[in-house]
């Protein structure tokens, strides 16, 4: 019985990659390194010094540590004056009434994003609302695929990671809900790849899967 669901944030609940793009695109043009749109996918669901050496493979040139961190730092700073732009109006119109079904069914409801930004995210888009716990990368010290994200998200609900299923749009997320030990559940990118226990094309399929305590869980 699956009493808990550990959410990703970008690509799951809200659709942020095109503000990591064009803050990552900035960069590049900037050091006039060539960055394209596979490139960018790529970044998707890793750190933020894991996206940057994406970013900067094509760069033709060596980077020092110290230079790295700045660029890291410039990115997210373009990338956060991006956010400060989101309201509720930017979460997809089939997000919040799952999410509050979900909870009117006994589930019990995490983040589980690795990152750093997530709670300028929840605040403005008003996602912590439905929320019980959020786990994001000020809480862990490895990035997905490592499990760590998911076990703290757990943790925070009070759960077993059995007790619980994880929910990702990048194949590195599943993979990481898979080595927590929990029922994984792919969406977006990692459900094209055929990545998760179970591979949905909606969200609203959330409601098919976790029909609530004391009933089968669906599909």
């Amino acid at each position: 019985m699956i009493q808990g669901i550990c959410f990703d944030l970008d690509g799951v609940l809200i659709h942020t990659d095109e503000l990591h793009y064009l803050a990552w695109k900035g960069l590049a043009d900037r050091l006039g390194v060539p960055f394209s749109r596979e490139q960018g996918d790529r970044c998707r669901g890793v750190s933020r010094m894991q996206s940057l050496e994406i970013v900067l493979e094509h760069a033709g040139r060596a980077y020092s540590q110290e230079e790295k961190e700045r660029f890291a730092q410039e990115k997210n700073e373009a990338y956060r004056a991006m956010l400060e732009a989101l309201s509720p109006a930017d979460v997809p119109e089939d997000v919040p009434p799952t999410l509050e079904e979900l909870r009117r069914r006994g589930c019990r409801l995490a983040l589980a994003s690795g990152s750093k930004n997530a709670g300028l995210i929840l605040a403005r888009t008003g996602l912590g609302t439905y929320l019980d716990a959020a786990a994001d990368g000020n809480h862990i010290t490895r990035s997905k695929p490592d499990p760590e994200i998911f076990l703290t998200a757990a943790q925070m609900l009070g759960l077993p990671p059995e007790r619980c299923a994880a929910v990702d749009d990048a194949v590195a997320g599943i993979q990481a809900g898979r080595a927590a030990g929990m029922v994984t559940v792919a969406i977006g990118d990692s459900a094209a790849h055929r990545a998760g226990d179970y591979d949905l094309e909606r969200f609203g399929q959330l409601l098919d899967l976790f029909p609530g305590p004391g009933k089968e869980e669906g599909l």
